[in-house]
């Protein structure tokens, strides 16, 4: 079970890392700013296995990938949204990071809520509700299974 961080629609990559922020050298020293305009403490509150909940095009704008990064890095176990921007979500499958398509998630949880993401079966249960979502493909897993598509690549 992980905490719902719940975001409105179209949040762009300089909403979740703002460009001042990518002239750190690190990730770690970038993710204390995360979300920083819409939700001052979000980093400070986050905790690892808990999740992005976002209405439709998420991580729209600049195709930075420390925008998934710095969510990654903070724990946050999946992004689940009604719709993703192409290159957010290729970032994040890039670097391991779960973005989970459910087109009823986001009107059934609240900010603070608890939920669990069951990837295998594509089933998101929150407050004794089960919604569905993207049941990912055995490919794809493995990718994620082994932190994302360059680590997967250097496996072979």
């Amino acid at each position: 079970m992980g905490k719902v961080f719940k975001f409105n629609k179209d949040v762009d990559t300089d909403q979740i890392i703002a460009s001042q922020y990518l002239l750190f050298p690190t990730i770690d020293e970038m993710k204390v700013h995360t979300f920083e305009s819409l939700n001052s403490d979000f980093a400070s509150q986050v905790k690892p296995g808990d999740f992005v909940v976002a209405d439709e095009n998420f991580g729209c704008g600049s195709s930075r990938e420390q925008a998934p990064s710095v969510l990654k890095a903070l724990g946050v176990k999946a992004v689940v949204a009604k719709s993703f921007a192409r290159i957010f979500y290729r970032n994040s499958i890039n670097i391991g990071m779960p973005v989970i398509v459910s087109k009823e998630l986001y009107e059934g949880v609240q900010d603070g809520d608890e939920m669990e993401l069951n990837l295998e079966k594509g089933v998101i249960t929150s407050g004794g509700k089960e919604y569905s979502c993207t049941k990912l493909p055995q490919k794809m897993q493995e990718i994620l299974d082994q932190g994302g598509l360059i680590a997967s690549l250097d496996r072979v």
